[in-house]
């Protein structure tokens, strides 16, 4: 379905990867060669967009809403019995994308899903062993430097992964520049590349992200054939947002107004739901 009216975009090309923001955050990256448009032109999805979809969902801030700590998200038997109703009647074609690692996400309760962890870097389908690269030495290394920073400040946290290690800073927010300074050093001398979230930064290998994981998926079954549909919130779902449109889909941006390569937009996780639970009641807008 083409972008509805006051979201077209121009073909040239925007800056290259701005700053980090001292919440997490970074400026919008070139992730495609489109000019991102403002969110209140956004209207909501219709449902009929999910009809032949290949559905790709963000977990933290799109399914779930985003706890203060890693650890204190819970995810409710009615939202995956949703999922998976919504799986079986798309045939297949849902995917979670999250930045979670694939261990993380089933221990979550998503055993039974497609699943892309660790921002495009690790895929598995239900059953399957993880296909990912093996953990770096260089991320040890961060996951001890971001360590060191941490102690003696209550509210930072270090996340370890299987191939990443996360900095959270969401409960002592005024530690953000700092903890951005000290993420970016480590990744100029380590080698690894900077992930930019909400309250958090990531040091992982390069080479992969959120856009990336969609066209890896949309060359294999299940998601082959569909029309890629990608519903996110952080900015580390912009890729993902591109690579739908790229593919003749489209991105919904879950939350407040900003900057973004989605067309169409929902206000919080509870839209997202009943979005979800619209299209799967087959009742299209």
């Amino acid at each position: 379905m083409p972008p509805p009216k006051g979201s077209s975009r121009k073909n040239r090309s925007t800056p290259v990867a701005g700053g980090c923001t001292s919440d997490g955050t970074r400026h919008l990256a070139r992730v495609s060669e489109s000019t991102p448009s403002p969110l209140p032109d956004l209207p909501p999805p219709p449902a009929s967009l999910l009809v032949g979809a290949a559905l790709f969902l963000d977990f933290d801030g799109t399914l779930a809403p985003i706890a203060d700590t890693p650890d204190g998200v819970i995810v409710d038997n009615d939202l995956l019995a949703m999922l998976a109703r919504l799986r079986d009647g798309l045939e297949g074609r849902l995917a979670i994308v999250s930045g979670r690692s694939i261990t993380t996400l089933r221990d979550l309760g998503f055993a039974d899903f497609l699943l892309a962890g660790t921002h495009g870097l690790e895929f598995a389908g239900p059953g399957e062993d993880v296909e990912a690269p093996p953990r770096r030495p260089a991320v040890d290394d961060a996951e001890a430097a971001f360590h060191a920073f941490a102690d003696g400040k209550p509210g930072v946290l270090v996340e370890r992964k299987s191939i990443s290690v996360g900095l959270h800073f969401r409960g002592a927010p005024q530690w953000g520049v700092d903890a951005g300074e000290l993420a970016s050093e480590l990744a100029a001398r380590l080698g690894l590349a900077v992930q930019p979230g909400k309250m958090l930064f990531e040091l992982r290998p390069g080479g992969a992200d959120k856009g990336s994981a969609v066209h890896t998926l949309m060359t294999r079954m299940p998601m082959a054939g569909g029309r890629p549909l990608f519903i996110g919130d952080d900015v580390t779902d912009e890729e993902g947002f591109a690579a739908a449109a790229q593919l003749g889909g489209a991105g919904i941006l879950v939350g407040p107004p900003r900057e973004t390569l989605a067309a169409f937009s929902l206000e919080q996780v509870a839209a997202v739901r009943h979005y979800l639970q619209r299209g799967l009641s087959g009742r299209a807008e």
